[in-house]
């Protein structure tokens, strides 16, 4: 069984980048900075959940004009 191993550990040892990659594997390197990471994207999604209520409040005043608009020309 020793020269199984040795070998499985030879091919893992060559293959392993093309592995990683291949199944979009995590590295070390990859979650070093993932905390940080982390923080940029939940400051992006707060960035877009304000940027969704001022489009939604846009809309709602642009809707209400419309109607004055509408109501106006009858």
């Amino acid at each position: 069984m020793a020269g199984f191993d040795d070998y499985m550990n030879t091919y893992l040892d060559r293959r392993m980048k093309d592995i990683v990659a291949e199944w979009n594997l995590g590295t070390t390197a990859d979650f070093g900075d993932y905390l940080t990471r982390l923080r940029f994207v939940e400051a992006d999604i707060l960035e877009m959940g304000s940027f969704t209520q001022k489009a939604e409040d846009k809309l709602t005043n642009m809707e209400q004009r419309l109607e004055k608009v509408r109501e106006e020309k009858q």
